[in-house]
């Protein structure tokens, strides 16, 4: 079924038939098949503007949806919304808050008088121009509109500057708006001088604030963190000018300023400043540098990459020149011409980021607002860096075609966090700290390109940085600004969390505590190798077991599957109510994908959940609706491809034995959710993530663990690709049989030789080697040795504690989920309906071994707060392994009688199933013939009264058979049918 719904699926991306003979030839040309239109639609939040790779400048469309305040798009550009107010310096590729980063500098040409302020057209109804995507051309480095208004924008840019040539319909007024303080989220300050005598524009813009308005984070991140400086000159005298601030325009005035503010709507509108040069020829060639240092440093970048004679054309042709070059770095032969646009596209969007901060002359703006010069070696700053989305595909693609790049970007991270007090952010906005997201990704990051053979950075620098911001508590882990969303601390709660062995959701000052203890799990992993490739055996041993952590927040009985992710507080108690579909204790995720995220340790996954097998159908379901077709998405239960958390899933089944469902699952994913056209990513390319996913899968290879450089494989979706490291050696890929249908993989030859695993060892990627691949319609039994690395720690935790033995019976331990019995003193510490009602504590037993209906039960704490009745929600209930004739429940229902059936899990994987029905607390008799053996004469209120209402709680036999061993039960989702004690029967 699976196999049939692929090959449709994948039917309409068929490759050409090639005669026996006949070898496709290597793409010549790259760039011909990036369209930078791709990712524009659908939350892409892609960008189509002039940009070189990893440059600081990136020319783009700012389009408007009539909110001066925000625009159409998060990063600037919708394509569903083609009306522009200006083109902008800067921009972020992918990132999803919204409005996004950058977006810096605006500049409009406008065919019309400036008769008002365009700071006072808070709408974008006059100074703004729709525009025609017939008349629209993207290609990288270039970029080419005519506007609804007959104005064409042609621009195109080097590494830090640009070349814009404008043209104005013959008799129309020629004006450029320079909106100075119109950045996508606002600006403290701005600032503009226009100088006719020596044709040019100055001025900068004071802000920062990148997902400063989104409701988690607060006003924590509306801030500045840096100034961006232009300089822009012209081939054209100036017929007039002016600038304006807030409502008020001054004609003829060369110098302005004022800031918008970070707010948006009626609390921006109508503020900032900026100024407009006029031109009486219908045509102005525009160059422009920028700088995030000084006007001067501006000057400099413009003069030492735009000659005096260049135009647009002439700079567009180095940029295409340039593209050609970096897009090779994989070179491709073969495949359909949309395979190859969705391929080179996605790797163009893999080389937007991160973005070089530092001028021509070295210097750069530190995350301490000071200039700073590039550390020994160092060829430039780099900035962006939004870690918890690229250290998941985007920084092992960066290393393994760029190690230079990779090094200098790994410096470039240290030296901002030896300027922020030894922190390293976990999402750097050019040099500022934003804390958006969670976790500690930096660490995975740096260790995963030290894997991948690079050396260029300060390496035992780093590496002891990273490890004290992993061992030594910093007081920015104890504030909740920000939270959730922006936390500040690197390692929230550091102490607590070193205490417990996992982040406790009640006071992690973290995002989600299940999803820092899986974060930093990782992040403690990767430190733990990087300290064995440095021979660091103390470090090591120490930070090994810590990798394991991801154990203590995974609970068996959470969900009837086997075992979920869960948040839990600080006194150990699991946080209820629980959903395998919440995002509580996640970020940007459920439980059910997160509960994936163990990539160094997917073995020991697999026990807890019960075996390879096991874990294989659970993921089987995660990826398949129930009708068979595949989950692409909305489904908090299923595959997410549009988020970052699950995209290695895919590539699990490696590690579990099943490779051939790695290949038809990848191959399906990639069919459906990448596509060509400005709809063509799944989600927010966040800062080109999602396209190095796309990358990995067309080569048949993904990274294994994020901060190690084996590979697992796939299936090739080229006949034949060359992975060429910038100075280091080549990766071959042979797939002569690729093809749409092709997809499973019979046999692989690494360097001539039979290769029977899945995965390809490091010394591939360092060293280089030729891997062949034979293809073929059908699953083969290749590669099922499983990938193992199971590290030290107990097959499957968080099992309750052993049953104590009383006779014939055993009093079994059971995970509490809800405090239902008060004291009178404290009547606000119970709540077992929800409703605010619990049972009086001086009426119940003891806690301990009490002896009930003749049975004995180990009844739980009946004051404080801790947890005394299991709510049956549908999780598994876990047993201490056993040979039982039944169970002796004792439970009540609340809000009303309840009824389930309940199944009972055998160690030979049977079942049997028993009906529970069980009489609402507060009715006067038993209605299915329970016995009432506990009772009391009133209840309790969390408002500190009682209301003299009798309650019970009955005991309930259940059946099972005592031929075979009972492990586990599991019920439908009853939450209002709770149990204070279970006694097995032998």
């Amino acid at each position: 079924m699976i196999r049939s719904l692929l090959a449709v699926a994948l039917a309409g991306a068929l490759l050409p038939a090639l005669p026996a003979d006949a070898a496709p030839a290597k793409v010549a040309d790259p760039v011909r098949y990036v369209d930078p239109l791709i990712g524009s639609a659908n939350g892409g939040n892609t960008y189509p503007g002039a940009v070189r790779p990893f440059g600081m400048i990136s020319w783009s469309p700012t389009n408007t949806a009539g909110d001066q305040t925000n625009a159409a798009g998060a990063n600037g550009y919708s394509y569903a919304t083609p009306r522009t107010r200006g083109f902008a310096l800067t921009h972020v590729n992918g990132a999803g808050c919204h409005p996004g980063a950058a977006g810096d500098v605006p500049i409009l040409p406008f065919a019309g008088a400036v008769t008002s302020s365009p700071t006072a057209d808070t709408t974008d109804a006059v100074y703004a121009s729709n525009f025609s995507h017939d008349n629209e051309n993207a290609q990288p480095g270039r970029y080419t509109v005519t506007l609804e208004s007959g104005v064409k924008a042609d621009l195109s840019v080097t590494t830090r500057a640009g070349v814009g040539e404008f043209t104005f319909p013959a008799g129309s007024p020629a004006n450029l708006l320079f909106r100075v303080s119109n950045s996508l989220n606002g600006s403290e300050d701005a600032e503009i001088k226009i100088d006719p005598a020596t044709r040019t524009v100055t001025g900068s813009v004071l802000t920062g604030a990148f997902c400063g308005r989104r409701a988690n984070g607060g006003e924590n991140n509306r801030k500045t963190y840096y100034r961006l400086y232009f300089v822009a000159s012209f081939d054209r005298a100036f017929a007039g000018n002016g600038t304006w601030v807030n409502d008020q325009l001054q004609p003829g005035s060369t110098t302005a300023h004022g800031g918008e503010g970070y707010l948006t709507g009626a609390n921006r509108a109508g503020k900032g400043s900026g100024g407009y040069v006029t031109f009486a020829d219908p045509s102005v060639r525009m160059k422009v540098g920028i700088s995030y240092t000084s006007l001067d440093a501006a000057r400099h970048n413009l003069a030492a990459e735009v000659k005096p004679k260049d135009t647009v054309a002439s700079v567009a042709a180095d940029a295409r020149q340039e593209w050609n070059e970096q897009l090779r770095s994989i070179e491709v032969a073969g495949g359909s011409p949309d395979q190859l646009t969705t391929f080179y596209t996605a790797l163009y969007h893999s080389f937007l980021e991160p973005n070089i901060a530092s001028d021509v002359e070295g210097t750069y703006l530190g995350s301490d607002q000071k200039v700073h010069r590039l550390a020994r070696g160092q060829r430039a700053q780099y900035g962006n860096f939004s870690g918890w989305d690229q250290y998941r595909a985007h920084t092992q693609l960066l290393a393994l075609l760029e190690p230079g790049i990779a090094g200098d970007f790994a410096q470039s991270l240290y030296n901002l966090a030896q300027q922020n007090g030894g922190v390293w952010d976990r999402w750097v906005h050019v040099n500022g700290p934003t804390h958006v997201m969670t976790g500690d990704p930096s660490a995975p990051t740096v260790a995963g390109f030290y894997a991948m053979g690079v050396r260029n950075f300060d390496v035992r620098g780093a590496f002891e940085s990273l490890y004290r911001q992993a061992t030594v508590p910093n007081p920015a882990g104890l504030s909740d600004k920000g939270c959730p969303g922006q936390c500040e601390g690197q390692r929230p709660n550091l102490a607590e969390y070193l205490k417990l062995g996992y982040a406790p959701q009640d006071v992690c000052h973290c995002w989600g505590g299940a999803a820092e203890t899986l974060e930093d799990s990782a992040a403690d992993f990767a430190l733990a190798d990087w300290a064995q490739r440095l021979g660091d055996r103390k470090v090591y041993n120490e930070m090994l077991p810590r990798a394991s952590w991801w154990r203590n927040t995974f609970n068996p009985s959470a969900g009837p599957e086997g075992g979920y992710q869960q948040a839990r507080n600080s006194d150990g108690s699991w946080v209820w109510p629980f959903s395998s579909t919440s995002d509580l204790g996640f970020a940007q995720g459920t439980s059910a994908t997160y509960t994936w995220m163990v990539q160094h340790d997917v073995s020991g996954l697999a026990a807890a959940m019960g075996g390879k097998d096991v874990a294989a159908q659970r993921l089987d379901a995660f990826f398949h609706r129930p009708d068979g077709s595949w989950a692409t998405g909305g489904d908090g239960f299923r595959y997410d491809p549009t988020n970052e958390p699950g995209i290695h899933t895919p590539w699990l089944y490696n590690a579990l034995g099943q490779p051939w469902k790695t290949q038809e699952t990848v191959r399906a994913m990639a069919s459906l959710v990448y596509k060509t056209g400005p709809g063509g990513l799944p989600g927010n390319d966040d800062l080109g993530t999602m396209s190095a996913w796309y990358v990995f899968a067309a080569l048949g290879m993904y990274p294994q663990t994020p901060s190690r450089a084996e590979m697992l494989l796939s299936s090739p979706m080229f006949p034949k690709a060359w992975v060429k490291r910038d100075g280091g050696p080549t990766i071959t890929i042979n797939a002569p049989g690729a093809s749409a249908s092709n997809i499973y993989v019979q046999n692989v030859r690494l360097d001539g030789r039979a290769h029977a695993e899945s995965w390809l060892p490091e010394s591939v990627v360092n060293r280089g080697g030729e891997v062949t691949f034979t293809l073929g319609s059908t699953p083969s039994k290749w590669g099922t040795p499983p990938v193992d690395r199971v590290l030290p720690a107990p097959a499957v935790p968080n099992l309750p504690a052993a049953c104590t033995p009383a006779g014939t019976s055993c009093l079994q331990n059971l995970q509490y989920d809800t405090d239902g019995i008060a004291t009178a003193d404290a009547k606000a510490q119970g709540n077992l309906d929800g409703k605010g009602w619990s049972f009086p504590a001086e009426q119940l037993p003891a806690p301990g071994v009490q002896t009930l209906a003749q049975v004995p039960y180990l009844v739980p704490p009946t004051t404080g707060t801790s947890g005394n009745f299991t709510s049956l929600r549908g999780q598994r209930v876990y047993l201490t392994p056993g040979k039982y004739s039944g169970l002796d429940v004792l439970t009540t229902a609340v809000n009303g009688d309840q009824q389930t059936d309940v199944t009972f899990t055998y160690s030979d994987g049977t079942t049997s199933t028993a009906h529970l029905a069980v009489t609402d607390w507060a009715a006067t008799s038993a209605h299915f013939g329970e016995e009432s053996v506990l009772g009391a004469t009133t209840r309790y209120n969390v408002n500190g009264t009682e209301d003299g209402r009798a309650v019970h709680i009955w005991h309930v036999t259940l059946p099972a058979d005592p031929a075979r061993t009972l492990t586990s039960f599991t019920t439908t989702a009853v939450p209002n049918l709770k149990v204070l004690a279970l006694t097995t029967r032998s």
